[in-house]
């Protein structure tokens, strides 16, 4: 699949640059879309590949030299437009190139076969069967020259569906560089530095020498802070004196800098006065200096440090004598005052002993702690010393390393000179040494050059000769289309004529219907309409318009054989459906958009999410429903699966095909009944039937309760269609078990009895004009719809529209299935409110669905019009149904037993049999 990043040309004036693009190329339009990123659903725009041309400029030698990858090739479009476009390397450039002219060349000649350009990539269900490949009539010739002509080149990670999961390429900021980026890296850096800001942020500060991207300290950071609101209270006392800035963001930048080796600082001022001065000077002046300058504000600080040191000394020693005065004489007084009264004379003895004791030791404690607080004062001061030691023996090493670097810079200055003095004097016995070097730098620049410039002239070559030949195809293509035209003018004047014959014929009165010439004309119009189509000669074919085929990409057959009438009206709904697709196919499908989405889920698990959503109701394209449907029915039974033993489905099928099963005898019956007017199940040897049959002998026997019940071989048949058997059992356990409550296909249908009554609920809420309509004349609507629900709308609905459904109701669930047959009442209310009898409406009722082609209005209504529509009010009225439907069933079984008690008692009554016992 062509898709990947590629970095385009836009904007205008100062904000033109490259931004980088997620491109597709969508094989059914021929058009490359392209996207803000890999998850967006919408295209910004698309260029024409059809229709387009390709060229690229063999970059110059210097450009490659200085590491320049960023090849850039032109599509010039019709009109003049030229987009210019860049891909990562030029290996993905001639890959592009490359498959672009591949991409235009199939899609024209298919256009030239009359072979439809959409991709048949089926992998499952019955409709893989029906799509063979594309089959182009191409030119031998000028394919070999194409081969020829054609450069070899395989993509990197930056192209194809695994692109997705990787981020976009960077931009150069010296080849992209704008005013808009430039501010934008301005706000980014400045962020870091407003106030309040709690987040740990690497900003960005600046040296005299040089950028550098440091890691400041908190307290830096505060003290940045000060000087800042200080700096803004300067700016505001003297504003009106001087002028101010016109830019609207502050420039300051933070006073802050980090310590820098010397080292990096001799080398950078090296570099920067190498061209003004000699090493020896620099190392004598600025070096002597630098140092100088460290050593005294070292110093200085040191001095400060150490005489507040001593002021805290004394001030400590102050309190603490205090302290202890305090104490002492507090203690003396509590003796003399409390103590004393009662004690002997011994004891108060012993306790003023104990009590010098114990302060002689608290002296002693705090001596010994100020002897610790002065040790490792020295051993500070002596580490600060070992400190400016190691950095004045470091500060040498420099020196030394710098004045050797001099030594070794004069040394090869000396070698260089002696070297030049002998290849002069070489020079004089042989001219030509002195410019071998330099020659065969050119001659390899000039084979780059070379080899270069014979890429792009078979390049050239084979996009001149690809655009001769898709012009004299197109112009055989415009005279063929010509001829149809006349063929098709010619042929829409017979049918006015025909037309305006059957008006004049109409209005004209008659005495007798049977010899009106009305009925001639009718007649001979109805046998042209219905004519079987002759088989012409291939040139003959090409200008009759094959508008209706037999069968439609699902295999159902779109106009009956038996019924004249019938086979009119399906006739004209396959040509609305014609006319209708046509129509959509003017503008951007959700093909492009599915492709998108796939592709950026390629890496990643898919997960249910609101753009999903969004992109199933507008309908599965054709090429993804299998993998999608598969996607969804695991999704709902995964719990099941999980606990299933490996093989279920195949242990499940040999079990009912082995055993004795009740249900087999009538799945026997309703096999060639299921969907007559489709090709899978149209006869016993079709392959769907004895899909259809294993299905549901393995559900029969997985789900005695149910069994077999009629409905059910409509869903897997369908299902069949995309699903091979093994998921289109678990699809049918997803539908019985998950999604329809309990009791819904079993012998009472109590869920579906439920449901017709929920139904009638929400049309009396969503449609309350349609509801009284059908109240006055007395419709039973239900007698409809019941079919709606229990098989989700098959046969109800034409087909294109019935995939729709299924797409929504296999990923949201049942409450699609309301959704949509309100819409379908929505879609016709204006329609059945003109009707004024029961009989009329209820005859329009039972194929109205039939007539509604419109997928997308349909829809609309359904997801749109309809809303709000929330689940748990169907719940709810379904348990509030559900106890009224129970008792009515628990009255009509007592009914039935007492039917059966009256029986057997009274003779006459004895030859009277129930329905469910004839049926048996």
């Amino acid at each position: 699949k062509l898709c990947g990043y590629l970095q385009k040309l836009s904007g205008k004036g100062p904000l033109r640059g490259f931004r980088s693009r997620w491109f597709v190329f969508d094989p059914r339009r021929c058009y490359l879309y392209y996207f803000k990123g890999p998850q967006e659903p919408l295209p910004l725009g698309h260029l024409d590949i059809a229709s387009a041309c390709f060229s690229y400029h063999q970059p110059e030698a210097g450009a490659a030299a200085a590491g320049d990858e960023l090849t850039a090739f032109e599509v010039h479009s019709p009109g003049g437009a030229v987009t210019v476009l860049k891909a990562a390397t030029r290996q993905d450039t001639t890959y592009w190139l490359q498959e672009l002219q591949q991409k235009r060349w199939e899609y024209c000649h298919s256009l030239d076969s009359r072979t439809s350009p959409t991709p048949s990539d089926f992998s499952k269900g019955l409709v893989a069967k029906d799509n063979p490949g594309t089959i182009l009539n191409q030119n031998a010739s000028a394919e070999r020259a194409r081969n020829i002509l054609a450069v070899e080149t395989s993509p990197t990670d930056l192209v194809g569906e695994q692109a997705a999961s990787q981020p976009a390429p960077v931009q150069g900021s010296a080849i992209n560089f704008s005013l808009k980026q430039w501010s934008t890296e301005i706000k980014n850096s400045m962020s870091s530095l407003r106030k309040g800001s709690n987040e740990n942020r690497r900003s960005i500060f600046y040296t005299t020498e040089e950028w550098e991207l440091l890691d400041p300290t908190p307290k830096d950071l505060e003290d940045s802070m000060a000087l800042e609101e200080k700096r803004k209270h300067v700016a505001e006392g003297s504003k009106g004196r001087r002028l101010t800035t016109a830019f609207p963001f502050d420039f300051g930048r933070i006073p802050h800098k980090a310590r820098r080796p010397l080292k990096d600082m001799i080398g950078s001022s090296k570099n920067r006065s190498s061209s003004d001065s000699s090493p020896t000077e620099w190392c004598s002046g600025n070096g002597n200096r630098l140092v100088s300058e460290l050593q005294l504000k070292y110093q200085s600080q040191q001095e400060e440090l150490e005489k507040l040191k001593k002021d805290l000394l004394s001030q400590k020693e102050l309190v603490r004598l205090l302290q202890q005065t305090v104490r002492s004489s507090q203690y003396d007084k509590y003796f003399a005052s409390r103590l004393c009264e009662g004690v002997p004379k011994d004891t108060l003895e012993l306790l003023h002993q104990k009590d010098d004791q114990i302060l002689g030791l608290n002296n002693q404690l705090e001596k010994l702690n100020l002897e610790k607080d002065s040790l490792q004062q020295e051993v500070k001061n002596l580490k600060c010393k070992v400190g400016e030691l190691n950095e004045r023996l470091g500060m040498l090493m420099e020196t030394i390393q710098a004045k050797d670097e001099v030594i070794m810079k004069l040394s090869r200055q000396l070698s260089e000179c002696e070297d030049s003095t002998s290849s002069q004097s070489g020079a004089i016995n042989s001219p030509t040494a002195t410019c071998t070097n330099k020659e065969l730098q050119e001659l390899d620049r000039l084979k780059d050059n070379l080899q270069g410039y014979k890429t792009q002239n078979k390049f050239l070559n084979k996009e001149i000769l690809e655009l001769s030949t898709l012009r004299r195809n197109a112009e055989a293509r415009e005279r063929e289309w010509q001829a149809k035209y006349t063929s098709l003018e010619a042929k829409l004047c017979q049918i006015e004529s025909k037309y305006l014959i059957l008006l004049q014929e109409m209005k004209t009165p008659v005495c007798s219907e049977d010899q009106s010439p009305a009925r001639e004309v009718i007649t001979q119009l109805l046998e042209d309409a219905l004519k079987a189509e002759p088989n012409e000669q291939p040139e003959q074919a090409f200008f009759k318009p094959h508008l209706v085929s037999e069968y439609d990409i699902y295999g159902f057959q779109t106009i009956p054989e038996d019924d004249d009438e019938e086979k009119l009206v399906a006739k004209s709904r396959a040509l609305d459906l014609r006319s209708l697709s046509l129509s959509e196919n003017r503008e951007i499908s959700t093909g492009v958009k599915w492709e998108n989405y796939l592709a950026s889920t390629m890496n990643r698990e898919m997960m249910r999410c609101v753009e999903l959503k969004n992109l199933i109701r507008c309908g599965i394209p054709h090429e993804h429903r299998s993998k999608m449907w598969k996607w969804c029915v695991n999704l709902h039974v995964k719990k099941f699966k999980d606990s299933a033993v490996p093989g279920y489905f195949q242990i499940l099928l040999q079990k009912a095909l082995e055993k004795p099963n009740p249900a087999s005898k009538q799945i026997e019956l309703d096999l060639l009944r299921t969907l007559p007017n489709n090709k899978h199940y149209s006869s016993p040897t079709s392959e769907g039937i004895q899909k259809l049959r294993n299905v549901l002998l393995a559900f029969s026997w997985r789900n005695p309760d149910i069994g077999y019940c009629q409905g059910l071989n409509r869903l897997v048949a369908i299902a069949l269609l995309y699903l091979e058997q093994e998921d289109a059992f678990w699809c049918l356990v997803t539908i019985v078990e998950v999604f329809m409550p309990r009791d819904y296909y079993t012998k009472t249908l109590l869920g579906s009895q439920v449901d017709q009554r929920v139904f009638k609920d929400l049309l009396s809420e969503k449609l309350p004009r349609l509801h009284a309509h059908f109240e006055q004349y007395k419709v039973d609507y239900t007698l409809i719809t019941f079919n709606w629900f229990l098989v989700v709308f098959v046969d109800s609905v034409v087909s294109d529209i019935l995939f729709k459904i299924w797409d929504s109701f296999l990923y949201e669930g049942p409450k699609v299935i309301f959704r949509f047959a309100l819409a379908l009442f929505k879609y016709k209310e204006e329609e059945i409110l003109k009707l004024q009898d029961s009989m009329s409406i209820f005859k329009y009722l039972r194929y109205f669905t039939r007539t509604i082609l419109d997928a997308r209005k349909l829809t609309a209504i359904a997801f749109g019009d309809l809303n709000p529509f929330p689940l748990r009010q169907i719940r709810n009225r379904r348990a509030y149904h559900l106890d009224k439907v129970r008792l009515e069933l628990t009255e009509l079984e007592a009914i039935r037993e007492d039917f059966l008690r009256e029986r057997e008692t009274c003779v006459e009554k004895r030859d009277l049999i129930s329905d469910d016992e004839e049926d048996s």
